[in-house]
């Protein structure tokens, strides 16, 4: 039978500043998943790796799963389809990993019916997975997994098609991205923001989102750096990750061009404007985990512009 096998990457969201609004891809880590066609109607997971036992195969309560059972009801189609998903990502870590496994799924079933829907049909399928995930249908993870690059959702609405806007990505910008084997669920790290915000602080917020989206057109990485300071949430969030503002001064003391948690943790990433200060970078941030004996994971990275990638074909 057919099939096709695709990677899809991790994703950084709020992005220091753009709480909701802003995220981009990475090269690593991410997922990768594998579909293939048959003539029987119906979604089937038959093997889930690396998530410890955690993911559950049921097609309907998996994020992948679901993914693709509103796939094949959007195009009305006869067939069905298997999956294996592969998670070469850790879970709960603000990565969105359950975004890159629907948007792997979905970028390989579309390719096997021929690329029927669009991205911003996919788009529209891949939110209401990150529904099922986490309660609310954001496009902060989803949006750069599936179109590459960086992206603003200027909105988001369940009820109406989403407002993406595709940015500009210096060539020259790396992410490092470090995460602490410490789970933040997500739902706890909305739970404790707060609703009200002070107007002097809003500003601010404002200002630095403005500015970070001036410095992707610019290619200024100095306005960039400036830019990307949260004054809203991060402060609300950080104590949910050990020794986060000791991790973020370090990599700044080591040239980052800024530091801020990604998604709502455990993850924590930076922007650089080379590999080698990325690089150094990680080995600051994790040096500051081992200390204090908390197992992490590191990644450097440029920002992936590509998204989702076919990796194999079959039949």
């Amino acid at each position: 039978m057919k099939s096709v096998t695709v990677f899809a990457p991790a994703t950084v969201a709020n992005v220091a500043c753009g709480f909701d609004v802003f995220g981009f891809a990475v090269h690593e880590p991410g997922d990768v998943a594998k579909v293939t066609l048959h003539h029987q109607p119906g979604v089937e997971i038959t093997t889930i790796t690396g998530d410890g036992g955690l993911l559950p195969k049921s097609a309907a309560k998996n994020t992948a799963g679901f993914a693709a059972i509103r796939y094949l009801e959007t195009i009305q189609a006869n067939f069905g389809v298997d999956i294996e998903l592969h998670k070469k990502m850790p879970l709960s870590s603000g990565l969105g990993s359950s975004a890159a496994s629907a948007v792997a799924v979905l970028f390989a079933i579309n390719a096997l019916f021929d690329n029927q829907l669009t991205k911003a049909e996919l788009l529209g399928i891949a939110m209401q997975s990150e529904k099922l995930a986490c309660g609310a249908a954001h496009a902060d993870n989803v949006a750069p997994a599936l179109f590459g690059g960086f992206v603003l959702i200027r909105d988001s609405a369940e009820n109406r098609a989403p407002d993406i806007v595709e940015l500009p990505v210096p060539e020259n910008l790396y992410c490092t991205i470090i995460h602490p084997k410490v789970e933040v669920r997500t739902a706890d790290a909305r739970n404790i923001l707060s609703p009200n915000v002070p107007l002097k602080d809003a500003v601010r917020q404002w200002a630095n989102t403005a500015a970070l989206v001036a410095g992707l057109y610019r290619n200024d990485l100095a306005l960039i750096g400036r830019a990307l300071q949260d004054v809203v949430i991060e402060p609300q969030r950080a104590g949910l990750i050990p020794h986060f503002y000791e991790m973020k001064q370090a990599a700044l003391d080591n040239s980052a061009l800024g530091c801020s948690i990604s998604g709502s943790g455990s993850s924590v990433f930076a922007l650089s404007s080379s590999q080698a200060t990325a690089a150094q970078v990680a080995r600051a941030m994790s040096a500051v985990m081992n200390t204090h004996g908390i197992g992490n994971q590191v990644y450097v990275s440029l920002i992936n512009t590509k998204g989702p990638e076919i990796i194999a074909r079959e039949g």
